[in-house]
């Protein structure tokens, strides 16, 4: 039996902000960007790399949905960013004025640190230490 996630929906408040954010300053990969009406369209993103899960972009356009925009998890830390080049990716973040909430750390697992996206979901960019075997 194989099973794998393919998405993880994040609730936006506008499509082409969470686009342009995405893809210019963490330097994703736009997969998908397809309109289903007027108002609802289905944007997919990806990390450079990555092949299995996505990130689906998801307007928020009631009450409910708008309200947890930027806390999906209670602001508890919502995403784990895996790199190969810490020290790269976490310049970048510095590079685009994106806020750092916790400066890297070293841990058992690996370097850490934590920053947040524009609408305010935390993010753990780590570069996993090697196991060696």
């Amino acid at each position: 039996m194989k099973q794998n996630l393919a998405h993880i929906a994040i609730v936006v408040d506008d499509y082409d902000k969470a686009i342009e954010f995405y893809t210019q300053k963490l330097h994703f990969t736009l997969k998908e960007d397809t309109i289903l009406s007027e108002t609802k369209r289905w944007v997919l993103v990806t990390p450079k790399g990555a092949t299995e899960c996505s990130l689906l972009l998801a307007k928020g356009t009631n009450e409910e949905q708008k309200s947890r925009i930027g806390n999906q998890t209670g602001s508890r830390v919502f995403l784990f960013l895996h790199t190969d080049n810490f020290a790269r990716d976490y310049q970048n973040l510095l590079d685009n004025q994106i806020k750092i909430v916790r400066e890297p750390t070293t841990e058992a697992y690996g370097t850490v640190a934590v920053f947040e996206d524009i609408f305010g979901n935390l993010w753990d960019l780590i570069e996993p230490k090697a196991i060696s075997l």
